[in-house]
């Protein structure tokens, strides 16, 4: 094989397979009405907000009238085509898929009664299906919510982690609920934010938000282009020695966010299926050039 084939190959966006797809399609679709559940039954009747957009279109359709879907698929559109640009085209396609199936789910859900008046029954069980819903969506390479995409696009700008940021902006969102609903519904809002958020970490074990990858594989030098040309992420290559057999082993470092692990396991797959990979926390990230290159 050519060195220009190889650079062919990798630069090319390969689709998923038929079965593959299907199953992130389902995925997606049960997460996004799982956070649909979480917020028509449980929250939204009771006066209690989730973060980020979710929590900006319930006030929204609070003060208005109009149906909570309309907001949630408006108000994510434009992180949709930021996603686009600055992700990838798997990323954003999951994403809006993801942000549809959220805002139709929401629009039949609307006439349900609430499952319970209880307040704090309907905080902790609606913080838990959002919390799932959304964790099953990233895991399957899309987002519900584009606060969570801006503060990854702001990382670099700003000196503060991308989980400061989006802290910050949920803190705002859900200190205005106290003026548009009542206090005591703004500090039920801060503990379904709270739930979900730890709910997401127990879906999807160690999502945070910077990762190091380390693939061991044969084809480490393909799986390397791809992932610089795809992800626009920087590879450091290394060589190793199997300890046991003491062969010469090839292997690619890289650090990701967590948005693009799903891709990362899609790459690393297509080229050798049984490449050792291993991903792991991080829980800072200063200096070198982890900072995204342009995606081709």
């Amino acid at each position: 094989m050519t060195e220009e084939t190889v650079q062919s190959i990798v630069r090319e966006h390969r689709k998923l397979t038929k079965g593959k797809l299907i199953l992130r399609g389902i995925l997606i679709t049960i997460g996004a009405i799982l956070m649909a559940v979480g917020l028509e039954i449980f929250l939204v009747p009771n006066h209690v907000i989730d973060g980020g957009i979710a929590g900006i279109s319930i006030m929204l359709s609070h003060v208005t009238g109009l149906k909570l879907g309309l907001f949630l698929f408006i108000l994510n559109l434009p992180f949709i085509f930021i996603g686009y640009k600055q992700i990838g085209k798997t990323f954003a396609i999951s994403t809006l898929y993801g942000i549809i199936i959220l805002s139709t789910a929401t629009t039949l859900l609307h006439p349900v009664p609430a499952f319970t008046d209880d307040l704090l029954l309907a905080t902790v069980f609606g913080g838990i299906f959002i919390g799932v819903g959304i964790g099953m969506v990233i895991r399957s390479g899309g987002s519900l919510d584009g606060t969570e995409i801006l503060a990854i696009l702001t990382y670099n700008k700003l000196p503060f982690s991308v989980g400061e940021i989006i802290m910050f902006f949920n803190i705002f969102i859900l200190g205005t609920a106290g003026f548009v609903f009542t206090w005591d519904r703004a500090m039920y809002s801060l503990i379904a934010y709270f739930i979900a958020y730890k709910t997401i970490d127990l879906t999807i074990t160690g999502l945070e938000e910077s990762k190091s990858a380390w693939i061991i594989s044969e084809n480490h030098k393909e799986i390397g282009e791809a992932i610089l040309h795809r992800l626009g992420r920087g590879v450091t290559y290394l060589k190793g020695e199997g300890a046991y057999t003491g062969d010469e082993k090839g292997v690619v470092f890289c650090v990701i966010t967590r948005l693009e692990e799903a891709k990362l396991k899609d790459i690393v797959d297509e080229f050798d299926s049984g490449a050792f990979l291993a991903i792991a926390d991080i829980a800072e990230v200063k200096g070198g050039r982890f900072k995204k290159r342009g995606i081709h």
